[in-house]
């Protein structure tokens, strides 16, 4: 069996728990199976070389933000690498350029749009398990290292199990499953045992930080085999995502809620949604800012807003930047809070959602619905009571 894993930041953090991800790799090489193992950086690294940045420049050159940031999981990679070796596993440490995953030439939060990864497949079949740097890669037309933004590590695995055919992809952490709730926001938040792709790519598109949102997309196009689970014991149940689910049928019960703790409002003055589009993308090329996740498009008489989310580095840019600017208004203070239902919206269930935001005394700013679930749009000194007045409704 191929299997691809995962190994998230937390999971690394330290020498010992290395040397556990080592052994489990380990483990599975002595069963006959052949491993690739993608790394993120070590514990909190990226945040600290993202303050290192902040502390010789206002406004880091993205390009060089690129190749501080990809050092992180070159660490990791190498580490583990070592790790392996001592334990009589033959191994070897990939950065994602020289793993083959070719990117555009966005510098922040690059696309995946080609792996050739060769190398991988050589060392696989030479017995040798691969640790591959997550979360980055290279772009064919500017030969320059690209990463993927946040959570790019999950899309880095999706993209070679795909490339691999791998039978199995295993997305490990340091949290048991998946679960209907964040457990530190939720208290009785429970676990979720089986999710249909569909149900998992609505729930981190809008704040399940379980799985990057663009590799849940991936992990559905590609049917891809996927367990979500603990790092540090092997064997344990997790959550499994195939394309059923736990089928439901047409339920309309909550399945999850999840939240993303900083959405910001940006209006500008126009008619045309392209134009004010493109604008912003230049705007946010200049200012050296990566494109945020855009959540919502909307257009009133003579403006066109966007909502938008990313990482609290980038959300801080974002404002520092566009509320000097006078062709922008910019709303910040928002959280998003979305409940992704078993099967299908409904009318009941709106009514409910609001009755609960009522009784909490929760002023709404906005409320949309797909057609999996709702998603409230409040200010973010209520997001954590929100949470906890709509989590009775789950089934």
């Amino acid at each position: 069996m191929l299997i691809v894993q995962k190994y998230g930041g937390m999971t690394l953090a330290d020498p010992q728990k290395i040397k556990v991800a080592a052994q489990r790799i380990c483990g599975l090489t002595k069963n006959g199976h052949q491993v690739v193992a993608i790394v993120s950086a070590m514990g909190q690294t990226t945040n600290q070389l993202l303050d290192l940045a902040a502390q010789v420049s206002g406004k880091p050159n993205r390009r060089e933000m690129d190749m501080l940031l990809s050092t992180g999981e070159r660490v990791s990679m190498s580490l583990l690498s070592m790790a392996l070796h001592d334990l009589g596993c033959s191994a070897i440490s990939l950065t994602g350029s020289q793993a083959g995953i070719f990117t555009d030439e966005s510098h922040g939060n690059a696309f995946i749009t080609d792996v050739k990864a060769f190398r991988v497949a050589e060392a696989l079949q030479d017995g040798k398990v691969v640790v591959q740097a997550g979360f980055q890669g290279v772009s064919p037309t500017t030969k320059e290292i690209t990463t993927l933004g946040r959570g790019g590590t999950d899309t880095t695995a999706m993209a070679m199990a795909i490339y691999l055919k791998a039978d199995r992809c295993e997305i490990l952490k340091e949290v048991p499953a998946v679960f209907s709730a964040d457990p530190n926001i939720v208290a009785k938040a429970k676990p979720l045992r089986n999710l249909s792709y569909a149900q998992l790519a609505h729930m981190c598109f809008w704040g399940a930080k379980v799985l990057h949102y663009r590799s849940a997309e991936l992990a559905a196009t590609n049917k891809i085999a996927l367990y979500i689970g603990p790092a540090a014991k092997e064997g344990a149940t997790g959550t499994t995502v195939s394309e059923k689910g736990d089928l439901m049928y047409e339920s309309t019960q909550i399945l999850s809620l999840n939240s993303h703790e900083r959405v910001a409002l940006v209006q500008t003055a126009g008619d045309s949604t392209e134009k004010a589009f493109s604008n912003l993308d230049s705007f946010l090329e200049i200012n050296q800012l990566a494109w945020p996740q855009l959540l919502t498009t909307a257009k009133a008489s003579g403006s066109v807003e966007f909502c938008l989310t990313g990482p609290a580095e980038l959300m801080i840019g974002l404002e520092k930047c566009l509320s000097t600017d006078r062709q922008y208004k910019f709303q910040g203070g928002l959280s998003s809070v979305t409940a992704t239902c078993t099967g299908a919206a409904s009318p009941e269930m709106t009514e409910k959602i609001l009755g609960k935001m009522a009784e909490a005394k929760i002023e709404i700013h906005s409320l949309s619905m797909t057609s999996m679930g709702f998603s409230l749009l409040i200010a973010q000194e209520n997001r954590k009571k929100a949470l906890e007045a709509l989590h009775p409704l789950e089934n």
